[in-house]
């Protein structure tokens, strides 16, 4: 197998949530140039069909949007099993859909708590559940969740959002050893400071500079930066991959104290 080889998609077939903007748009045009056919999942149906037009300019890929609320057990299942009629398979799944709600511990409030976990973690399962199985089928899978450094450190009023980012990555150990002798292989990309809408609209501007400032190479990263891990990830070139989270937060976490 050559280089190229390694990368390519061609006939392979991928769904991406969170796949209207930021990471999951970029891992989704990645994905749709090595060859792949993409559904890309968002609550927004203005915002897929744009970005569907992004994604598949230029190729002859099939690009296809899908209106779906992660939140909604019913319409996660309906999701898969769409999918799967659609396409035929999906053989790698990108489940970059999340959210936080920043609040301490003392206020935390129980319907935010459970729709940041339903979101963040539970749709991620359901989602993985379901589609499992035609990957052991076929003998080929790739199934990537977006963790974040979150997940392995933290912050005043992200209870929520760490305890989830984390769990993504116990659920990934498991899963791995599970579906590991079915060719499916299970990671995380862990990013850090990603100029994305989730931490552009949270922070302040003095914030975003700190965040900056923690990182080894003193910027916060792209969504570009997000791709090369993810076709790592999501092709043949990881096929020796499995069960780990693959940092990409420029170095964030290097540093012990000031």
């Amino acid at each position: 197998m050559s280089f190229h080889d390694l990368f390519d998609l061609t006939g392979r077939a991928a769904l991406v949530t969170g796949g209207s903007k930021g990471i999951g748009k970029a891992i989704a045009r990645a994905l749709a140039e090595a060859g792949a056919d993409v559904i890309l999942v968002a609550r927004g149906e203005d915002e897929l069909a744009a970005a569907a037009a992004e994604v598949g300019d230029g190729l002859s890929v099939k690009v296809l949007v899908r209106v779906c609320d992660m939140n909604d057990r019913p319409a996660v299942d309906a999701l898969a099993d769409w999918a799967i009629r659609t396409l035929g398979k999906i053989d790698i799944l990108i489940n970059s859909a999340g959210s936080n709600v920043p609040q301490n511990l003392v206020d935390i409030d129980d319907d935010d708590w459970d729709r940041i976990v339903e979101l963040n973690l539970t749709s991620c399962m359901r989602l993985a559940r379901a589609l499992a199985p035609r990957m052991i089928e076929n003998g080929w899978g790739r199934i990537v969740h977006l963790s974040s450094v979150m997940g392995l450190a933290s912050n005043p009023g992200r209870g929520a959002y760490s305890a989830t980012k984390a769990a993504l990555i116990g659920m990934t150990r498991a899963h791995a050893l599970e579906l590991g002798p079915s060719g499916v292989t299970v990671n995380c990309i862990a990013p850090g400071p990603v100029m994305t809408d989730l931490p552009m609209n949270l922070l302040s501007d003095e914030q975003k500079q700190s965040f900056a400032e923690l990182t080894a190479v003193k910027r916060w990263g792209q969504v570009i930066d997000m791709v090369g891990p993810a076709m790592l990830l999501a092709s043949d070139a990881g096929a020796f991959i499995t069960g780990t989270t693959l940092l990409v937060e420029g170095g964030m976490i290097c540093r012990t104290f000031e």
